[in-house]
């Protein structure tokens, strides 16, 4: 089982939110690539960076955006956080996993040329299979993952901003259909709360779909490290974890030797 530690992005900084509120931000670097840094030296297999101005903004964001002001600010903040993806990208020898407001095959293109080693797409993916369809065709399923975020066990969009009435065991069965081999499954009442993460619902998203499952949300100890490596079996492949790692609840290594099974963890 792969640790994904987390690094999101706000404005250039590394931040950690609860439950996708942007009200709700705890700064906890001005340096991300530094943090990447932290990760890589902690031998890190994976970082899992989310880009939180675009999940947020995205088109919606232009189009909201009530002044050329705020346009500015919003424009300046992608441009940040793409700068700090290149950047990551070429001081550690990690593999990236970078998601957020992806939703045009230009920005997946972008992504990856900057040295992202898969994306992860969500919005795009439930209300786009077409264009699903051609990115799945073009990267191939190994560089695209789906991002299906849960709010009562339906499916949210636009940076959790939007619920819509689809059961996220469906949406799961609608994009193994389409050829996606891997999900990051996030039970949004859980991220960023330290409440102990739902490895029972990442299982069963997994058996009832043959979807490769990443877990995220809640993560809070070494147990919930242990519950997920439990359901390992079943096609839980990963945990993506965030604030434990930044509050030290978590250690990355320890969790690490949990994932590979090693018995001196716990």
């Amino acid at each position: 089982m792969i640790i994904y530690p987390a690094i999101d992005l706000h404005q250039g900084r590394c931040v950690r939110l609860c439950q996708g509120q942007p009200q709700a931000e705890t700064v906890y670097a001005e340096d991300p690539v530094a943090v990447a840094c932290r990760w890589a030296q902690e031998d890190a297999t994976w970082l899992h960076v989310v880009d939180l101005d675009g999940a947020f903004g995205g088109i919606r964001g232009l189009d909201q955006a009530r002044s050329a002001a705020s346009r500015r600010s919003w424009s300046e903040a992608l441009g940040v956080n793409w700068r700090t993806l290149g950047r990551i990208a070429r001081a550690v020898n990690v593999p990236i996993q970078f998601g957020g407001g992806l939703r045009t095959l230009e920005n997946i293109e972008k992504a990856l040329a900057l040295g992202a080693a898969r994306v992860v797409l969500g919005t795009v993916a439930l209300t786009n299979p077409e264009l699903m369809g051609r990115v799945l065709a073009r990267f191939g399923r190994e560089r695209i993952v789906v991002s299906l975020d849960a709010r009562h066990g339906r499916v949210a969009i636009y940076g959790w901003q939007e619920t819509r009435p689809l059961d996220v065991l469906e949406a799961g069965q609608h994009m193994a259909a389409l050829g996606v081999a891997r999900v990051v499954y996030t039970d949004i009442s859980r991220d960023g709360m330290l409440s102990g993460v739902d490895a029972a619902a990442a299982a069963l998203l997994a058996r009832e779909t043959g979807l490769s499952v990443i877990a995220s949300g809640g993560v809070a100890s070494l147990e919930d490290v242990r519950r997920l490596k439990a359901r390992e079996p079943e096609g839980v492949e990963g945990v993506i974890i965030g604030r434990a790692l930044y509050t030290g609840a978590v250690r990355l290594w320890e969790a690490m030797a949990v994932a590979k099974g090693e018995n001196d963890a716990g």
